[in-house]
Parts: structure tokens; C-alpha cells; sequence
């Protein structure tokens, strides 16, 4: 699986305005939703909470993969967006998150949903490319590195 299969250009922040947790979880709802006519951005908001609430989704390095399942979705919709300053996250190492991929599989999907967590875990695990995120000028430039680094493996 590729991230460019669930993630369009339309489906990239380049700067998310939250300063708190619950403010960057509404944004990122309302962002992806506004991308994916058809799907309700509180609803998919409550969705990204059920799964906070059994641990936080920033793993560290500045980086969160808030995610969860939305009945009724025909495959796997992601989003990416970036903060300037970072966010208080609950992050494992304690650092502010500043990297957020978003990913909200269909109820019914397990290897999907995992690939894609993996897919993006694997990607972000590169530091060079953690820095291309963080010094992309604007949307465009974000999704193609996002593009150009899915695409070498």
C-alpha cells in the first residue's frame, strides 16, 4: 500500500492554527473531512477521541498518527498536516508534535488499517524526511516529498 493511495494533495495542512490537543484533534477532523465530501467531520472527530482515550497516537520525534474506524468508508482516507510550533500531544518522549498523519479505515478493515499505520511509521521513521516535512514551503511542495518518499519503496 502506498500512502499516495489514500492521501491527495486536497488532504494535506500545511499549518494547523490548534494550541491545544482537543483543538488540532477538530482541525484535523474538519480538514479531512472537508476533503472527503460525504463524511461527517464530528462524527469522524469522536472516532479520533475513542482511539486517544486508549493512548496517545503521537509515538515521538514530533510525530502523531491519530487514527481510527468510520463505518461506512469503502477503503482507507488520510490526511497529513503540519504545525509550526508543535503541539502538546501526550507524546512517548515528551517532545511536542509537529508531524500529524491522520488515517480512518472502514469498520470492517483490519489489514488495510495496518498496512497503512505501518506504511507511515515506516516513512516517518527517516529523519531526513521528517525535515523535508518540516521544510516544505506550502501544500505542494509537502505532498510531493510525501509522494517522492512513498515512491522509493
Amino acid at each position: 500500500m502506498k500512502l499516495t493511495d489514500v492521501l491527495s494533495e486536497a488532504a494535506v495542512l500545511p499549518e494547523l492554527r490548534g494550541q491545544t490537543k482537543g483543538e488540532v484533534v477538530r482541525e484535523l477532523a474538519v480538514h479531512l473531512a472537508a476533503a472527503h465530501p460525504g463524511i461527517d467531520a464530528t462524527r469522524l472527530e469522536g472516532v479520533l477521541w475513542e482511539r486517544e482515550r486508549l493512548g496517545s497516537t503521537a509515538i515521538g520525534d514530533g510525530i502523531a498518527i491519530p487514527h481510527g474506524k468510520l463505518p461506512g468508508l469503502v477503503g482507507v482516507i488520510g490526511a497529513f498536516a503540519r504545525h509550526p510550533t508543535g503541539v502538546d500531544f501526550d507524546a512517548l518522549d515528551g517532545r511536542p508534535s509537529k508531524l500529524f498523519f491522520v488515517l480512518v479505515a472502514p469498520d470492517d478493515s483490519v489489514g488495510q488499517h495496518l498496512k497503512a499505520l505501518a506504511r507511515v511509521s515506516r516513512l516517518l521513521r527517516d529523519a531526513g524526511f521528517r525535515d523535508r516535512l518540516v521544510a516544505s514551503a506550502d501544500r505542494t511542495s509537502l505532498y510531493r516529498a510525501i509522494k517522492e518518499e512513498d515512491d522509493k519503496y
